[in-house]
Order: C-alpha cells, then structure tokens, then sequence
C-alpha cells in the first residue's frame, strides 16, 4: 500500500494535486478505527457514517472538478465549431492542418482527465478493501450498492465517466470532417465504426477510456463484491470471501429437501380419490387433498423467506418436523376414519414447504463460479421430484394391518414419506453447516433499529447493516419529504403476504399472473387425472 501512496503521488497531474482523492487522509482514518478497536474503544455505527461522509466528501470533490473540466473541454469544441464554420468558404489547407491540431490538443486534454478519474476510482477501489480488511466489515458491497443505486449517484460519475463518450464522439466526428476537406469525404455516421479510419490521438482516447472501463467495470464490481478488481489480485479473494459461506453438503441437502417436497406433494396423486371414497367422500374430492398443500404454501413461503434472513438450519429443521407430522397424520386419517384429520396433515406438509428457503441459499451462499450450476440443479430436483411422486405411488401397491395401523395404497405414501422425513432430518442435523452472518448484515435483517431518522440520506440502512433490495421502493408518498427516498422501514425484508405483495411492480405482478395460470391448467389435469383414468 505504501507502494500505491508513492504512486499517487507520482502520477498525479501537475496543477491538479489539491483535487485528487485525499487517499492518505482516508489511509490515516482507517488506521485510527484499526488502533480504536485493539483498544476496545470502537463504536461500530459511528465508525461506518464518519467513513461514510469521508468517502462521499472526497467523491465529491473529484467528481465536480471532473465536471467544471469536462465543461471546459466542451467550450473548446464550441469554439473550434465555430472557427471550422468559418472555413467552409475559404478552406485554407494550411488552417485545416493548424484546426486539426487544436482538435488533438483537445483530445490530449482529455485522455488526462480520463487518467485522473482512472487514478481516483483506484484510489476509492484500494481504501474500500483496505478498510474492509483491518476492520473486518463487508462495508464496500454496501458503499457500492447503496451509491450506485441512488438516483443522485456521484460515485457513477467516477466509474462510468459520464459524459466522455459524447466528446469522444464530438473529436471524431469533426476530426472525420476535416479529412472531408482533403478529399476523404467520410462520414463517421454511415460507415461501421471499426470501418472508420481513425485519428491516432481518437485511438489512445479509446485505449485509455477502456483501460479505465476494465479497471472499474461498475457492473462486475457489484458482481463482485465490489471493486476487488483484477488489479490486485487474480480474484482469489472473492472466491474466498464466497468460499466461507458455501459448504457444499449443505447445498445438497437443500437440493434433498426441494426434491423430497415435490416427491410429498405428487405421490398421492394416483390414490388420492381412492382415499376420499374410502373416507365417505366424492371421488372429486381429491382435487382438494391436492390442492390443500399449495394453498398453505402461499401463507408459508413469505414466513419461511423472512426466517431465512436469520438462519437457514432452523427453518429447515422446522419443515422437516412439520412435513414429518404433517404425513403421519395423513397415514392415520384412514384408520381414524377422518378427512378433516387428513386435510389437517396435507395442510401440514404445505406448511413445511421450504423452498424459498432452498431458493435463498443457493442466491446467498453459492459462489458465482457455480452459482448458475446449483440454480439448475434446483430445477432439475424440483422436476425429478415431480416425476418421481406418481411413479414411486405406483409401486406402492400393498395391504396389510400392522397392530393397529393399516398399510395400504392410499396410506403408504403418507408412511413412506414421513420415513423419508425422518432420515433427512438427522442427516440434516448431523451435516448441515449454518454460513456465516456479518454482524452488520445480520442486525438489519433481524430488524433491529434505534434509530428514528427517516430517509435514505440519513444512511439508516448503513447503520443496521449491510444489504440491497432487488426492487427500488419508490412510492408516490414517498418522495413528499423533501425528495427524500423510502424510510429504513421499506428497506426491511417483506414479513407478511401483503407487505410481499407490496413490493411487486405491475409487471412483475403481470408475470405471476402467468405463471399463475399456467400452474393453474397443469394442477387441475393432475388433480383430476386419477378420476378421468378410472
């Protein structure tokens, strides 16, 4: 590090020093939190918002200069605009060339400025790990996040050096012009770009503007727990930081449970009318028996979805103790002579679906590298499931009394999968590795605040912790306050159906319509299908 301080130094651009990123008064901060908690002496939530301000003070004074130099940039193309006009009468060859040279000087100017905003965003890069790494935190995913999701962002200023391409295309065109003049009568507009014969000084533009690209690429830094770019290392560090929370048995036993839950709700589909004629009801009635599961699961899944923000074991567990119960008691409806006590179990078993929870932990906690694998996976185990659940009812096929109980083809698959709980459950307890939570994170999933600032700008949602939302909030009452975006209470994670249902856009709203009706068709066919059989 105390190589890049040098470097900063040395490659700052003479006349420019005071507004560069102040990467030595942020370096000093970092080893004064560092020294702070050895001695104990560390509060955590006054730590991150002084870092904070710290960071966004300095964004902003490169971001403004980069403006006021940008604009400058701009006035000069204005006024060789209107010197070139003035040639179209008189064109001079000898004022042509001396045009096309203040046009490069131009460009020089800006391949500068792009090597200052190229050594800023490195300097943002390198104090956001360095923090990250003395202090322990997870802070740059949420700096980054946070910043970049704001419509007010100064920190895409920096990474997406807004604004460049249109003098990049401004150089070109005019530059493209001036080789009009000598007979080229080329227009960058009708020809493909890598057709276009290119100044040398619009090349070294480019080669600098993707120098800085690959080096601060926004999107791959968000993918990538932001800004631990190639630069410093090969990426071994992300796949570290990923590889302390990925623990593949624990995987595999979230694929088990996806596949067993289709196996549970699929393998009476063959007896289910059996089972209600046996019971004193209409063989039709088995569409309900059905049905009965999915429609606990809609209630479940938001519960389940929340829980999973604190822990993944424990709501595992819980299905596995619900879908356990939830099928014995689907066994003994039939020697209790009782539906009610049979809805009661396959209600049980909707209940204990965790899906959401399979879904989170592959979102969560597998790394990126194979993170498009286990979501196939899951898929995979949600449809060989599916297949397997009649099949295995199939064969099913028996009819004996053991003491009490009555085996046969409509309870057997209630006992067959109640057996299949109870082995999960132990492999589940024995082998499952709960991933680890940052304290950070963990404190805002769990809700806690004590805070009663309202507002995005106010950085609540920094001081809870550490976490992004897939949708933006954004509410016609919310942006009364000022301008103000959502209050820490809409950052929260849905815990309840309608608070879930608030979150959806139209269009995300129209797709699950969809899919609605899609499943809607397919589980009448299946629900029915024994009866149109018999």
């Amino acid at each position: 590090m105390v190589n890049f301080s040098k470097k900063l130094t040395t490659d700052q651009i003479p006349g420019w020093e005071e507004h560069y990123f102040n990467y030595k008064l942020l370096k000093d901060r970092v080893k004064e939190y560092t020294e702070q908690t050895k001695e104990g002496n560390h509060d955590r939530r006054r730590v991150l918002k002084d870092f904070s301000k710290l960071l966004d003070d300095e964004i902003e004074k490169v971001v403004l200069f980069m403006i006021e130099q940008q604009g400058l940039i701009a006035a000069r193309l204005e006024d060789l605009g209107k010197k070139k006009a003035r040639l179209q009468d008189l064109p001079l060859l000898q004022e042509i060339s001396e045009l096309r040279e203040d046009y490069r000087e131009v460009g020089l100017d800006l391949v500068k400025l792009l090597r200052f905003v190229d050594i800023n965003a490195n300097a943002v890069r390198k104090i956001l790990k360095k923090f990250d790494e003395r202090l322990g935190y997870k802070f740059t995913d949420y700096y980054v996040s946070s910043r970049s999701n704001h419509p007010y962002s100064q920190l895409q200023q920096v990474f997406k050096h807004v604004g460049i391409g249109a003098v990049v295309g401004a150089l070109s065109r005019n530059l493209g012009d001036l080789e009009e003049r000598e007979g080229s009568y080329l227009n960058i507009y009708d020809q493909h770009p890598l057709a276009i014969p290119k100044d040398p000084i619009i090349d070294l533009i480019k080669a600098t503007a993707d120098k800085l690209t690959n080096s601060t690429n926004f999107l791959r830094f968000l993918g990538q727990h932001a800004l631990i770019a190639q630069g410093d290392s090969t990426g071994s560090e992300v796949e570290h930081i990923e590889e302390d929370k990925y623990h593949f048995i624990s995987l595999v036993l979230n694929l088990v449970n996806t596949f067993l839950y289709m196996v549970n709700t699929y393998i009476i589909v063959p007896t289910a009318d059996d089972y209600a004629t046996s019971l004193g009801a209409a063989a039709t009635v088995c569409g309900v028996i059905i049905g009965s599961m999915a429609v606990a699961q809609i209630f479940s899944s938001v519960y389940f979805s929340a829980w999973s923000n604190r822990s993944y074991f424990r709501p595992l567990l819980f299905s596995s103790v619900v879908l356990l119960l939830g099928n014995v008691l689907y066994a003994l409806a039939y020697d209790l002579n009782s539906l009610v006590i049979l809805l009661v179990g396959r209600l049980l078993c909707g209940f204990g679906s965790a899906r959401a929870v399979n879904r989170r932990y592959i979102s969560d906690c597998v790394p990126p590298r194979i993170r498009m694998q286990a979501s196939a996976a899951f898929v995979s185990a949600s449809a060989l499931g599916m297949a397997c659940g009649p099949a295995l009812a199939g064969l099913l096929q028996t009819n004996l009394k053991v003491s009490v109980f009555t085996i046969n083809q409509a309870t057997l698959p209630g006992w067959v999968m109640a057996f299949g709980w109870f082995v999960y459950l132990i492999w589940l307890w024995i082998s499952f590795r709960e991933p680890a939570l940052d304290p950070g994170v963990k404190d805002f999933r769990e809700g806690s605040s004590s805070s009663s600032s309202t507002g995005y700008l106010d950085q609540e949602e920094m001081e809870q912790g550490l976490a992004e939302q897939l949708m933006p909030p954004y509410e016609d009452d919310q942006t009364s306050q000022g301008g103000r975006l959502s209050a820490p209470s809409t950052l929260r994670p849905a815990s309840s159906v309608v608070s879930a249902y608030r979150l959806l856009t139209p269009s995300v709203k129209v797709q699950l319509l969809i899919y609605f009706m899609l499943k809607y068709a397919m589980e009448i066919l299946l629900s029915e299908s024994s009866v149109v059989t018999s």
